[in-house]
C-alpha cells in the first residue's frame, strides 16, 4: 500500500496566491495566471522565494520563457478570484482580462490589485519527480499586514480573520522594535 501523502496534505493549511507570468509573440503578450498553495520562502539573504509546478503545465513553460512572475497572496475576500483560476488554462483565458491588476514595475507580470505581493525573477528551476520547483528572486514586494488572509484546508478555502492570529513584531524571527 503506497502512502496516502494527498490525503495527509488536505490536512496541512496553506495560503492561497495567484501567480501571475506571460509569453511575448509577434501578437503580443499574453498573460496567464493560476492559483497555487505551494509558496515558500527560502532565504532572505539574497530574498529568495519557490512555486512548484506539474512538469506539462503551459504556464510553467511561458514562466521558464520568460524568467518572470508575480505572487499575489490572496486576502480572505478573494474566494471567488482564487476558484477562477483555479481550473486549467482554457478556462483562465478569458478570466485574464477581467483582473484588477497592474503589470509590475520590474517585470511586467500582473499584480493583483488588493493583494501582498512578490515580483520576481527565475534564479533556478529544478526537477523534482512529477514537478518543477522554481526558484525565484525577489525583487519588489508590496503588502497589507492586517489583511485577513486566505487559506486551504481539506479541500475549501477558509478566512484567517483574527487579527490575534496575524504574526506580528517578534514571531518568526522578526525583529523586535
Amino acid at each position: 500500500m503506497s502512502p496516502d501523502l494527498r490525503g495527509v496534505m488536505r490536512t496541512f493549511a496553506t495560503g492561497v496566491c495567484v501567480a501571475t507570468t506571460y509569453r511575448d509573440s509577434p501578437d503580443g503578450r499574453h498573460h496567464d495566471a493560476v492559483t497555487v498553495n505551494s509558496l515558500g520562502s527560502i532565504s532572505l539573504d539574497p530574498p529568495l522565494i519557490s512555486l512548484s509546478f506539474r512538469k506539462e503545465s503551459v504556464f510553467l513553460a511561458d514562466l521558464l520563457a520568460t524568467g518572470a512572475w508575480v505572487v499575489s497572496i490572496l486576502p480572505a475576500g478573494a474566494r471567488e478570484l482564487a476558484g477562477r483560476f483555479a481550473g486549467p488554462r482554457a478556462s483562465r483565458v478569458s478570466e485574464i482580462a477581467l483582473l484588477e491588476a497592474t503589470p509590475g514595475e520590474r517585470t511586467g507580470a500582473l499584480v493583483l490589485d488588493g493583494a501582498s505581493w512578490l515580483e520576481c525573477t527565475l534564479r533556478q528551476p529544478i526537477d523534482l519527480g512529477d514537478h518543477t520547483l522554481v526558484v525565484g528572486e525577489v525583487l519588489a514586494t508590496g503588502h497589507d499586514r492586517q489583511a485577513p488572509a486566505l487559506v486551504f484546508v481539506h479541500g475549501t478555502y477558509h478566512s484567517v480573520t483574527d487579527p490575534r492570529q496575524v504574526s506580528g513584531p517578534g514571531q518568526w524571527g522578526e525583529a523586535v522594535g
